[in-house]
Order: structure tokens, then C-alpha cells, then sequence
């Protein structure tokens, strides 16, 4: 199992001088969408568990007025926190919901839940409740979700945009020295990693399958596209993604992914049930009894490793996922 760490690197490196404050009326272009800001804000709803994790990440989980849209345990240092924030939903909350909430700023990782076809609502439906609405850079940024919810990527995930993300969200709520910080270390870590794993120096023919989850088990999985997150993760580590398609989760048969053959598996692990393969267990079952996939080089040699789901959208945690992966790929004989 991919194991996950959230300790600071230490670093040897003189502390960054003082950043300058925000100066308000601050304006800011989120997706295309154009919002403003008088002040800081005293108030926000995140719907999105990666999106309230980076508020608590820059101290500001006292403005937190309620979250939505979870899939994995909070990160363990903010056990404490979190649960003093109101749940509003463990899916999509409902526009009323978050109105009754009287945030003065709402925040999300993804289009379709604020956006033209929103599970919540439209950027305009908050924009008439005198509601900013900002959404992450990582969403629209080389990336199109005008075709389908999940959207299509034209070039692969960078970290570039969490990182513009991360510092947006510290200027809005000026705490920008805050936010250098929280980039520093997370920028260290991911250099460590990709390090680690140019270390092993791995065959060229080393190759991975990313599985988040299925409608139904018997039919073709959500597999990891060349561009998202995970395959990210795998292009750093120097590792081929057996799928080559440029949408986040396309659906492909496992006949077509047991030619391919993957050296590993990572499948997501998730509190979810929205469908049977959500389940970690009932994956692993699959894969092991089902008579196509027991026979690929991954399962037969026990590489199947398990993720947090939200490590495989573009978060925080797909930078510890990336530290996990290196560490996994360390404890296999690939040579």
C-alpha cells in the first residue's frame, strides 16, 4: 500500500523575506471568470475536499463556514480542525445550501460543480447572490471541459498550476508569506521524489495503470489518461502509462489493458460507494479471480498498490502520491 507522509522537509535555507500585502479592490480572473474583492474575505464554502485542505494548509480553516464533496479522510493533522467545519454534503451540496451558509467567497476544484453546467450552480447564479465564485487553476489550464464532465486535457497536468492556485488563494485572503511556504515545501518534496526514482534507474520498459473505479465491476474501468494527474506522476518517475488517451478518466476494456500488460497497478482507495468498484476490496478481488486480468505481470507478481483517490486528481496530495509511488517503485526488484 502506498503509504502517505505529511511531515515538513527540513530545509538548510534562509527564511524568504516578508512578501507584500494585498491591496484591495483586488481583481482576479478565475476560468475566465472575472471577480473581485473589496477585502479579504471573512467567510468561504469549499466544495471540494483538495480545495478545503489547502485553506487549512494556510491557516485559515477559522473561515471555513461549511465544505462539501469528500472521498478520503482529511489529511491527519487536520482531524482537529475539520471537524469543527460544517459538512454541508459528502457529494454535491445544493446552491441553497451554500447560500444559507452567507459565505463571502466560494471556492472549488472543479467546473462541473460551479461552471455552465454545475451540480451546485453557475458562476452567474453566485454572482447574483453578490457571491465570488473562484475556481482552481488546475481545471481550466490546459484543459477543456466543454465535451464532458471530467473533461479533456491538451497538455498533461503540471504542477505549475496548484502551485498559481495555492498562491491565488493566499492573496486573496493576504496571507502570502503563508502561501511561499506552503509552495517551498511542496516543491521540495516533489524534487525529492522525482530524484528518488531517477536513482533506480528503471528498465525503459517499465509501465503503470492508474484504476480509480468502475460503473460496474464486470464492465470497462476508469483508467487514468496520459495527461492527468497520475499520469503526471508516472511521466516524473520516468515509468510509461499503458493508456495513451488525453481524457482524465476514459473507460477501457481490460482485455486491450492486459495486452498492454502493466509492470503495476495503482487502484484508488475511497470512502465512496458510489458504485461496487469503489471498494479497494472488491478491485483487488476482481483482478485477482477474474480470469483476463489474474494473468497480467502486475498481479501475478503482487504490484498492486493502492492511492488515496483524491492523490489522483490534480491536488496536494497527487505530490504525496508522487512521493509514495517513488517509494513503492524503490521496494520492487525492476531490474
Amino acid at each position: 500500500m502506498l503509504r502517505f507522509t505529511t511531515a515538513i522537509l527540513a530545509t538548510f535555507t534562509l527564511a524568504p523575506m516578508a512578501l507584500a500585502g494585498t491591496e484591495y479592490p483586488l481583481t482576479l480572473t478565475s476560468c475566465g471568470h472575472e471577480i473581485t474583492f473589496d477585502k479579504a474575505p471573512d467567510s468561504v464554502v469549499s466544495v471540494g475536499q483538495s480545495t478545503t485542505e489547502i485553506l487549512y494548509m494556510l491557516g485559515l480553516a477559522d473561515k471555513v463556514a461549511g465544505t462539501a464533496l469528500w472521498i478520503n479522510p482529511v489529511l491527519p493533522e487536520f482531524e482537529e480542525v475539520d471537524a469543527k467545519v460544517e459538512r454541508l454534503a459528502d457529494n454535491a451540496p445544493s446552491f441553497e445550501s451554500v447560500l444559507a451558509k452567507k459565505p463571502e467567497l466560494v471556492v472549488t476544484a472543479y467546473e462541473w460543480m460551479i461552471g455552465p453546467q454545475g451540480a451546485v450552480g453557475t458562476r452567474e447564479m453566485f454572482d447574483d447572490a453578490r457571491i465570488p465564485s473562484w475556481i482552481m487553476p488546475t481545471e481550466c489550464i490546459g484543459k477543456d471541459n466543454t465535451q464532458s464532465m471530467d473533461g479533456t486535457r491538451t497538455v498533461m497536468f503540471d504542477t505549475a498550476t496548484l502551485y498559481k492556485g495555492i498562491e491565488e488563494l493566499a492573496t486573496i485572503f493576504d496571507v502570502q508569506d503563508r502561501g511561499a511556504e506552503v509552495i517551498a515545501d511542496l516543491k521540495a518534496r516533489e524534487t525529492a521524489a522525482v530524484e528518488k526514482a531517477k536513482a533506480l534507474n528503471l528498465p525503459e520498459d517499465v509501465s503503470g495503470l492508474f484504476w480509480y473505479s468502475s460503473a460496474d465491476i464486470e464492465i470497462d474501468p476508469y483508467i487514468a489518461g496520459v495527461n492527468a494527474a497520475p499520469g503526471w506522476m508516472l511521466s516524473k518517475l520516468g515509468v510509461k502509462n499503458v493508456v495513451g488517451s488525453q481524457e482524465e478518466w476514459p473507460t477501457v476494456g481490460w482485455e486491450t489493458i492486459a495486452k498492454a500488460d502493466p509492470t503495476f497497478i495503482v487502484a484508488a482507495e475511497m470512502n465512496r460507494r458510489r458504485f461496487p468498484a469503489d471498494d479497494i476490496a472488491v478491485k483487488r478481488g476482481f483482478l485477482t479471480s477474474d480470469p483476463v486480468t489474474s494473468q497480467m505481470e502486475a498481479v501475478r507478481h503482487d504490484r498492486i498498490l493502492t492511492m488515496p483517490a483524491n492523490a489522483m486528481d490534480p491536488s496536494v496530495r497527487s505530490i504525496y502520491g508522487l512521493e509514495s509511488l517513488a517509494e513503492s517503485l524503490a521496494g520492487f526488484d525492476l531490474k
